[in-house]
């Protein structure tokens, strides 16, 4: 017997003894929501729009429920279930992972969740400086068997520069770096890229990771000419959305740190733009 025969079989039997704590029933009687994995870190590809992919690290969250007869769940099949659909990360790639994990450890539903940087290289508006920025996103997909959900949400960086402050004041007015959050369900495949672009326009000013003194001078001035409060940040991004044929719900949520208080400014909106087609439609009056 060779080397390698002989220690699969000694693997073998080693296995056969082993026993399987997990699958011993528990008499408690009391099902979990969720249960897997969550903090794994793992290299990933998304889709880029100019460069079609790039390659990023990710933070990968992976659960399902776990009937009330089963004392836990086999954790290692998460990592192997995610090894052997390595690759892109998008819709609808994470629906085979989903289908696979569901089947896999038995389940009524599997939920994903995959945070991650994704990089836009920007160009400085005078001088032509490039450098990369990152943006934290987050894909969600959930699959029961019957119902599946995805969404895709991305924070944007901006510039806000304060409506109030400029009015009252002789001299310049405060502004403060801002982060968008904005969160969606789609009826078609949508760009990371196109919605950060839509954040920015709506923002007094996008910001950069490199800019000389020219560009600080239009950054600066470009932000007093259009001032936005958080509620203006939340409605201009909400005002494109609804206006975007397949966005199907979003959410938009800005928090702005603020440069002269001590307290951040925040405002949300939630929107399901298909029920409010049906409201229209049916004459509901929402209450």
């Amino acid at each position: 017997m060779t080397g390698g025969i002989r220690q699969n079989a000694a693997h073998t039997i080693m296995k056969n003894k082993l026993v399987d704590i997990q699958n011993q029933p528990d008499t408690r009687n009391i099902p979990l929501d969720r249960v897997g994995v969550k903090k794994l870190h793992y290299p990933i590809i998304v889709l880029d729009r100019e460069k079609k992919t790039q390659q990023t690290t990710a933070e990968i969250e992976m659960s399902v429920d776990l009937p009330h007869m089963f004392r836990g769940t086999h954790m290692s099949r998460f990592v192997e279930i995610l090894d052997s659909h390595r690759g892109e990360i998008t819709m609808k790639t994470m629906g085979p992972i989903l289908r696979h994990m569901k089947k896999s450890l038995n389940a009524q539903r599997a939920e994903m969740a995959v945070s991650f940087l994704f990089f836009i290289e920007k160009t400085a508006p005078i001088s032509g400086s490039k450098s990369f920025l990152g943006y934290p996103c987050r894909f969600f997909a959930s699959y029961d068997g019957k119902k599946s959900d995805f969404v895709m949400t991305v924070m944007v960086p901006v510039t806000t520069l304060c409506p109030c402050s400029k009015a009252i004041s002789r001299y310049s007015a405060h502004n403060q770096r801002s982060m968008v959050s904005v969160s969606l369900r789609f009826s078609r495949f949508i760009w990371l890229e196109e919605i950060i672009r839509l954040v920015e326009d709506s923002a007094s000013a996008e910001i950069f990771s490199l800019v000389k003194r020219p560009d600080e001078k239009h950054l600066t001035e470009r932000a007093y000419e259009n001032p936005r409060f958080a509620e203006d940040m939340v409605r201009e991004v909400a005002v494109k959305l609804d206006k975007h044929k397949d966005v199907t719900w979003y959410t938009v949520e800005t928090e702005n740190l603020e440069s002269i208080h001590a307290h951040s400014a925040y405002a949300f909106i939630k929107r399901d733009k298909g029920r409010e087609k049906k409201k229209r439609r049916s004459g509901e009056n929402g209450w």
